[in-house]
């Protein structure tokens, strides 16, 4: 009972200590209760087609996370590129591959969505994962490499909206600051 009373303490400091540097939560509620500058962004961002069941796969996961399907009218593209590379790295000695890492690579880049598409910021993500090949079990391993590439693309959209986020909040509190 007190050590568990002594780590609520410990956390409660833990977060006084950072709100007095002024840490702030991405997606902080405003002091009215509506959603803050993060999530009012990214409500607004239209995620262009990515082809191939992968990039299917990586826009629809976007778009949940950024709830525009909500009828907001588009401010922003989102232009990504998603590509999964697999590596054999568990070779026997007849070179058959007993396991597969597989490689999520994204690159985006945001633009205005008015006329001049206007580059606003870009990045990337990338995650990593494996799965196991068992020589008679084909479809199971196929099956598994496509939840796998579910998987991948879901962290790599995870990382893509963090950095979105973190740039609408940090571009929200410059204007607030110049204005």
């Amino acid at each position: 009972m007190t050590l568990r009373l002594g780590r609520r303490l410990f956390g409660f400091a833990s977060l006084a200590s950072l709100a007095g540097c002024g840490f702030q939560p991405v997606y902080m509620r405003t002091a009215s209760g509506k959603p803050g500058p993060a999530a009012r962004e990214l409500e607004r961002v239209y995620v262009r087609l990515i082809p191939d069941r992968p990039g299917q796969l990586l826009r629809q996961a976007l778009q949940e996370r950024f709830g525009s399907d909500d009828g907001t009218p588009a401010a922003y593209d989102l232009a990504v590129t998603f590509s999964v590379f697999g590596e054999g790295i568990g070779i026997t000695t007849n070179d058959l591959a007993t396991r597969l890492r597989l490689t999520g690579t994204a690159t985006y880049t945001l633009t205005s969505h008015d006329g001049k598409n206007k580059p606003l910021t870009s990045g990337g993500a990338r995650a990593i994962d494996g799965v196991n090949i068992f020589d008679s079990q084909y479809f199971a391993a196929d099956l598994e490499v496509e939840a796998k590439q579910k998987d991948l693309a879901e962290q790599c959209a995870d990382q893509i909206t963090n950095q979105l986020a973190t740039w609408f909040r940090s571009r929200a509190q410059k204007q607030a600051k110049a204005g």
